[in-house]
């Protein structure tokens, strides 16, 4: 049944992208009139058969204008009704029915007479929501950063989306965690500013029903929320960082020992040891805020760069803003004219003010993106809350106001690199999730909570791989372990803070060889990755997401919270905890129905059940769900170059489909419909199995004319016969330990079928 249900799913999804994209492509946050209804003080807007808003303005100064968290609520009218009995005004949607009492405030604080309800059916059972009922049930979101945690910090996170209860609020008048209030766009050109509610006093709410439909009440969250935008390619390969004080020649030495142990790289991010004290000028401290190289260590800075980028490698800078621009700075003095600053004072950091945001970039952060700084790390430590504009959160609108005017720019794709600002920040990816310990239980709860972040549309979170700070010397095996659940994270970048009791240069570690191998594991697997990119794009699911997803009635599915689904294809249960010295570990795993593919072992094992398997530090716990066709890089050393052959692992089943995703890679073509989809499949019939690669569909720049594969069928019995389309015998190589079929396809060209037949 599965396996019906994800065939129609992805027939559908490619017809779905090009409305879902024309929809969304130009987002309006005035709602179709249609869908709006008025009764006093209050107004709702139907926006989808599961969501409705909710609005109460004793002034009647509703709003029309973006927010924080919603950008759209322009969306095809849902059938419903309307209608005045007994004093109340009924609203229904084929899902919803709201009663409000009319000319109440919405909430009555009466726990028995309810001014405001919604009902829905949960499970075949009739729910009610009123407006001040709590949620014990809340599957949680994320929260702006891990900074000290030690171990299960749950606690911690922020409400989510998603609720066992099925139904979640979005409150735009709740305080998030930093204090800040979700507040207003005022529509302007370029970057969008804030601005404050017409009313301050009123309530806006978003009411989501959608039961345990998680995947459609995510989606929809990216219809009024905005999409999640794809990062560059380059972001999913290794990124190589460490807070230490580098000069220009050991950042050289250092990319040069990478290449010679034979590591892949895309990134290497430089702290923020990069720029001098702007206080004194001083080139032998640093100070937390700085934006001028200090020569000392980089003499050279664009020629580091530009050598960099000669590596086929991608650099961030960090930052960290809150002390504002010294007078000492190397382009203060064109600043303070802009500013019209005259006394030679520090100018204080006000980003929440136009003029400041347009003259600061201009003249300090533009010189360093002129000499090719690829995008920025804002490492925001400090108020929470901006000096000049009430309730502004500094975290979300920095984070909003670098990326808007990164995406200005006509040069690659937008990123930033940044901590959590609260609901809304999916828009604004990838976040640095900041400076926990190096232990095994910080690790162990990093798998929860990358999954669980994606309840808030959050997917791209960024981990100190390896742990941020530690007493005692490095554990290779801690180290290991992170690494390898960093090829199933988001980002893969390994960090720690400046201590000489911390290694992140994994050539200097006894288990060097295993690290090796796990990082390229993780570029082998890119193209499944960036597919997944492209996923989450058009349909708010991320990458890493919780098993609940795909199983919300199964209690299993919300108690092992170790595991997760890798994209749709792949269930990942990485070790989270020391062999204490045995080189084995045993790994408890739920897995659900139908069958699962171990790749560490090359077993088959049936589903719907608990299993408890046996794992050594050289292997990482992962599955190929039944008929999962998973695309593959070979061996490269960085993402920068497209290769010529693509390998594709067919796992056992007697059916399975992979859309394999293309675009140019490192701009926003790919929002126009600048990108391919080549359709994979298998299915078997009796004795023969059917292979076929379909015609690429769609088109970009750059794109291959022509592409060799490499087959890898699993877990299969020596062949009778291989065969093309039309009966022609292909070779193929047949390997009796590992029960793998492998066979070379020939470059062709790219709209053209293949189709290979194999029969046992």
């Amino acid at each position: 049944m599965f396996f019906m249900k994800k065939y129609f799913i992805l027939l559908a999804y490619l017809g779905a992208l090009l409305f879902c994209n024309r929809l969304s492509a130009a987002n309006n946050p005035a709602a179709n009139p249609a869908a709006v209804v008025t009764s006093g003080n209050m107004r709702f807007t139907v926006l989808t058969p599961e969501l409705i808003r909710i609005e109460w303005s004793a002034q009647s100064r509703f709003e029309d204008r973006a927010s924080f968290v919603v950008v759209n609520r322009n969306l095809p009218v849902p059938a419903f009704t309307t209608n005045e009995k007994d004093g109340y005004l009924i609203i229904a949607t084929e899902k919803l029915t709201l009663r409000y009492k009319i000319g109440t405030y919405p909430v009555s604080g009466d726990p028995c007479n309810h001014n405001l309800q919604i009902t829905l059916q949960v499970d075949d059972e009739d729910v009610t929501w009123y407006p001040d009922k709590k949620d014990p049930y809340n599957l949680k979101g994320t929260t702006r950063t891990l900074d000290n945690a030690e171990g299960d910090v749950r606690t911690w996170l922020e409400d989510g989306l998603l609720s066992r209860s099925g139904w979640a609020v979005i409150d735009e008048k709740l305080p998030r965690n930093d204090g800040s209030l979700s507040l207003m766009f005022d529509g302007s050109n370029g970057v969008d500013w804030v601005a404050q509610r017409a009313d301050r006093e009123s309530i806006d709410l978003y009411f989501l029903g959608y039961g345990h439909d998680y995947k459609k009440a995510l989606f929809d969250f990216t219809q009024i929320a905005g999409k999640i935008p794809m990062p560059p390619f380059y972001v999913f390969g290794y990124w190589y960082s460490k807070y230490q004080r580098y000069t220009e020649k050991d950042i050289r030495d250092i990319v040069d020992e990478i290449q010679e142990h034979d590591i892949p790289l895309d990134v290497f991010v430089i702290d923020m040891d990069w720029h001098r004290n702007g206080k004194t000028g001083s080139d032998a401290n640093t100070e937390w805020t700085g934006w001028s190289w200090n020569k000392a260590l980089f003499p050279d800075p664009a020629g580091l760069i530009t050598w960099l980028h000669s590596q086929n490698l991608k650099t961030t800078l960090n930052l960290h803003p809150a002390d504002g621009i010294f007078s000492m700075e190397d382009n203060y003095s064109s600043l303070a004219t802009a500013l019209g600053v005259t006394n030679g004072a520090t100018i204080p950091w006000n980003i929440e003010k136009k003029p400041f945001y347009e003259a600061f970039f201009e003249h300090i952060l533009r010189p360093h993106e002129e000499i090719g700084v690829d995008f920025w790390w804002l490492d925001w430590q400090q108020h929470m809350i901006a000096r000049n504009e009430a309730n502004l959160g500094n975290t979300f609108w920095l984070n909003h106001v670098f990326y808007s005017d990164k995406k200005l720019q006509s040069q690659g794709r937008p990123f930033i690199f940044h901590r959590w600002g609260g609901l809304g920040n999916h828009r604004y990816p990838i976040g640095f999730s900041g400076d926990t310990y190096a232990t095994f239980p910080s690790l162990a709860f990093q798998p929860y909570f990358t999954a669980t972040a994606s309840n808030a549309g959050y997917g791209y979170w960024s981990h100190d791989i390896g742990g941020h700070q530690q007493s005692g010397v490095d554990d290779p095996e801690l180290y290991l372990r992170w690494i390898q659940y960093g090829v199933f994270s988001p980002i893969l970048r390994t960090h720690a803070t400046n201590a000489s009791n911390i290694e992140r240069r994994i050539w200097k570690f006894p288990n060097f060889r295993l690290m090796r191998d796990a990082i390229a594991l993780r570029y082998s697997l890119a193209p499944y990755i960036y597919t997944y990119a492209r996923y989450c794009y058009d349909t708010g699911i991320s990458l890493c997401r919780p098993m609940y997803y795909d199983y919300p009635k199964h209690d299993e599915a919300y108690r092992y919270e170790g595991q997760y689904m890798f994209g749709n294809e792949i269930l990942a249960a990485p070790i989270v905890k020391s062999d204490r010295g045995a080189d084995s570990v045993a790994q408890t795993v739920w897995l659900p129905e139908g069958k699962w593919y171990e790749v560490a072992t090359g077993e088959l094992l049936e589903g719907d059940r608990v299993v408890t398997r046996s794992f050594t530090r050289e292997q990482i716990p992962y599955y190929y769900r039944e008929g999962a066709i998973i695309p593959l890089y070979p061996k490269v050393s960085h993402l920068k170059v497209r290769p010529d052959t693509l390998l594709l692992e067919f796992a056992p089943g007697n059916s399975g489909e992979f859309l394999l995703y293309e675009d140019e890679e490192d701009n926003s073509s790919y929002e126009n419909g600048a990108y391919t989809f080549t359709r994979i499949t298998q299915s078997k019939e009796g004795a023969v199995s059917t292979y076929t690669i379909h015609p690429r569909e769609g088109s970009f720049a750059g794109m291959s004319d022509r592409r060799a594969y490499r087959l890898k069928l699993l877990l299969k019995s020596q062949p009778s016969k291989v065969e093309l389309t039309g009966g022609e015998p292909i070779a193929y190589q047949y390997s009796d330990d590992t029960k793998t079929v492998t066979i070379d396809l020939p470059a062709q060209p790219c709209n053209t079928e293949q189709t290979v037949r194999v029969t046992d």
